[in-house]
């Protein structure tokens, strides 16, 4: 995708994708929106963590670059073919919360970098608070669990 030009750059990691989202800009290597979606849609139930195959992760950056795969490449490929219906099309489908995530990340790696939030880690994992004025920022939301429609490597 590919955004107005006079929209700055809210997050950037290089050149190969370009989205926006709420009011965003955000500019990604195609390694860096790779990793980011494979890990979102771990996050989200819908693949085992580090268990993709290339052309795997192709289809679903496709997928949410996209909004949709025209020719599936993979196995992973055709089971959103098949399960599309339950996938995508509707408000918050799968497309929303792979984009929301990857997006959700790059935004705190940006504040992170800038300054403005600070990571603070403690038994059940960590959050982020303002650097302003020691305030948490990001609050835990509640994801979809996307594991009864999941793609397992190997399923086909």
């Amino acid at each position: 995708m590919s955004a107005s030009r006079e929209t700055p750059s809210n997050y950037e990691s290089g050149s190969d994708v370009t989205m926006e989202f709420a009011g965003f800009r955000f500019r990604f290597s195609a390694d860096d929106f790779a990793e980011r979606v494979e890990d979102a849609a771990a996050r989200l139930g819908f693949v085992e963590r580090h268990t993709l195959a290339p052309q795997e992760i192709e289809d679903l950056v496709t997928l949410t670059a996209n909004g949709e795969i025209l020719q599936p490449e993979s196995p992973l490929g055709a089971h959103v073919a098949e399960n599309l219906e339950r996938l995508v099309g509707w408000d918050e489908d799968l497309v929303y919360w792979l984009r929301k995530l990857v997006f959700r990340g790059a935004w705190i790696d940006q504040q992170v970098k800038e300054g403005r939030l600070e990571p603070v880690f403690t038994e059940e994992g960590f959050t982020y608070r303002s650097t302003s004025n020691d305030q948490p920022v990001v609050q835990r939301t509640p994801i979809p669990d996307w594991s009864s429609v999941a793609y397992r490597t190997g399923s086909r």
